[in-house]
């Protein structure tokens, strides 16, 4: 079963929107923002072994598990992708992220560089792939200021990570500057709409065209 465009006559695969960015940049806000607007659109769950965020929720932002259980998923291959990230593990189970695209349905990741090129070796025809950039480096610095989740020492080692994080930019394919947030949303769902459309994403398209060329 494949989902179907807003004609309901062509089928379409899944695709899996994968969104990267420096900590701060706006990623998880925009990610927030794209499942309110697009229901459709189902947030791929990581699993990650770091301690849980007074403002997380088990089971909602991550699946938080204990290292040797992430090691067992790692090593018996459930994970599409991990990483270690600021001394963390993170990953994302490979079963239901198949099934959803199987049946059509997009899939959209919050997830760091490592985890991004992982996704794309593995499966590339079904990524696409979107980097965010901060305006400036001292406003992402302000940003994780006023996020006061984070200790100075741990807020000094994500932004040593950026420059890291940023050089990857790159290997995306499409870079959006999040100075606006606003004009970055309307940008994102523009590149969702017109990346469902793609030919290539269309499966019943085939089938399709044989049959209005049959009745010519």
């Amino acid at each position: 079963m494949t989902a179907l465009l807003e004609n309901d006559i062509i089928g379409r695969r899944g695709l899996m929107l994968v969104l990267s960015s420096p900590s701060g940049a706006g990623k998880t806000t925009l990610t927030r923002l794209l499942r309110d607007e697009e229901p459709s659109l189902t947030l791929s769950i990581s699993v990650t072994t770091r301690q849980r965020r007074p403002s997380e929720v088990d089971g909602v932002h991550y699946r938080f598990i204990s290292v040797a259980e992430f090691l067992e998923m790692r090593d018996r291959g459930d994970l599409l992708e991990w990483a270690e990230v600021h001394g963390n593990y993170y990953g994302s189970p490979r079963k239901p992220i198949e099934a959803s695209l199987t049946s059509g349905h997009d899939i959209l990741f919050d997830i760091d560089y490592q985890g991004a090129q992982q996704v794309r070796g593995n499966a590339p025809g079904d990524v696409v792939s979107v980097f965010i950039l901060p305006p400036s480096i001292p406003e992402l610095r302000q940003r994780l200021l006023r996020r006061a989740e984070d200790t100075q020492e741990v807020i000094a080692r994500r932004l040593q990570a950026a420059k890291i994080e940023i050089e990857r930019w790159r290997d995306y394919d499409y870079v959006l500057v999040n100075d606006d947030l606003g004009r970055t949303f309307a940008r994102l769902r523009a590149i969702l709409s017109a990346e469902r459309l793609r030919r290539d994403r269309q499966v019943g398209l085939p089938d399709f065209v044989d049959g209005l060329m049959g009745d010519l």
